[in-house]
């Protein structure tokens, strides 16, 4: 982890750090799958304590993170690699300062993905920038996605993902 800082935010990888969890979401050791290892700052969250008014209902600093750090990392890197499409990422590490990720990236326009059936879905079209749009696993658990079966219909869903 301590080469991890000083390399560049960005770092494509040979091969996965944990192969296991890569394989259970999708990673194939073939050509048009790409690992990258992201870093992401930790922190920086909180909003200001106000210094003036007597208002201690308001005093809070709860933290204003409308997104997780993996959704955020799958987004960056998104439009680091404009070409490949996000399939998953999950975490590699933290230190006082840092997140780091793997993130799983598949080519769309490879021959290789285009023939295994278990992955040319990414192929489709309307799976075109699906982490900026909110389609990847984490985003979807950050607008409130998950555990559709124990809330009512249409309850507490977030539309739009946050900036």
């Amino acid at each position: 982890m301590v080469e991890w800082r000083h390399n560049p935010a960005f770092t494509r990888v040979e091969k996965p750090l944990r192969l296991d969890k890569a394989r259970a979401l999708g990673y194939k050791d073939k050509k048009g799958f790409v690992i990258v290892r992201v870093r992401i700052k930790r922190g920086g969250h909180k909003r200001p304590r106000p210094n003036k008014g007597r208002r201690g209902k308001r005093m809070h600093i709860r933290k204003n993170l409308q997104m997780n750090y993996k959704g955020i990392a799958e987004q960056r890197t998104a439009r680091k690699y404009e070409n490949l499409e996000v399939l998953n990422s999950y975490p590699i590490g933290k230190d006082g300062v840092n997140y780091f990720f793997e993130i799983i990236l598949v080519n769309p326009n490879m021959p290789e993905i285009k023939n295994d059936k278990t992955i040319n879905w990414i192929c489709n079209p309307k799976n075109k920038k699906r982490a900026l749009r909110g389609l990847t696993s984490s985003a979807k658990k950050s607008r409130g996605l998950r555990h559709h079966q124990r809330r009512k219909k249409g309850k507490n869903i977030r539309r739009s993902m946050a900036k």
